[in-house]
């Protein structure tokens, strides 16, 4: 799969992606504009990876029946993230990143609470307990660094760091130093990993 160039569009979607519009967003409050990317984990069911259940989540139609943990965790749940990066570094968007997408939940950022209202939520396919693809960095990279071209970017945040205690993803394998690396952005876009 290609990772990149990517570019954001004038209405906030990504060229180069695929654009699986979900119905779970809303308006960001005015004058918020994004400057966080947080960075998740995510596999239904948990540790197993492929299928469409990621993206039926995020489009409301998951078949709750057709897995005890989807019956038991995910049944009447809404939420949605900007981005999927698939195990094979497939990119998929879900909202605009104009709009607010509901993936940080209760999140502080030194201080600043509701991070939904001013970051933009990117899902790695994977679980907390194994490494991710080198696809999935490189796609990650050039999203991150079509991101920063559009949006006044500040920083990047797991979703661990935003909602401690709460959220351990995206986990003890993801690779902060290959991702600074890979984006050559400065400590100052890594306030977690340079605190």
């Amino acid at each position: 799969m290609s990772a990149g160039p990517f570019v954001v569009g004038h209405d906030g979607w990504v060229s180069g992606a695929r654009a699986l519009p979900s119905p779970n967003f809303e308006a960001r409050p005015d004058g918020s504009t994004p400057s966080l990317i947080v960075i998740h984990n995510i596999s239904l069911p948990p540790g197993e990876f492929g299928g469409e259940a990621i993206a039926d989540l995020f489009l409301n139609r998951l078949d709750c029946d057709a897995h005890p943990y989807y019956d038991a965790h995910l049944r009447g749940l809404r939420v949605s993230s900007h981005f999927v990066i698939r195990r094979d570094g497939e990119l998929e968007q879900f909202v605009s990143c104009d709009e607010r997408a509901w993936h940080a939940g209760v999140s502080d950022f030194f201080g600043r609470t509701r991070c939904n209202d001013f970051s933009i939520g990117v899902e790695l396919e994977g679980a907390d307990d194994q490494p991710f693809e080198a696809a999935q960095y490189a796609t990650l990279a050039a999203l991150v660094a079509a991101l920063d071209a559009r949006y006044p970017l500040e920083a990047l945040a797991g979703h661990s760091d935003i909602a401690p205690g709460r959220k351990t993803d995206p986990g003890p394998h993801f690779d902060w130093s290959r991702l600074q690396r890979d984006t050559a952005l400065a400590d100052r876009y890594f306030p977690y990993q340079h605190a």
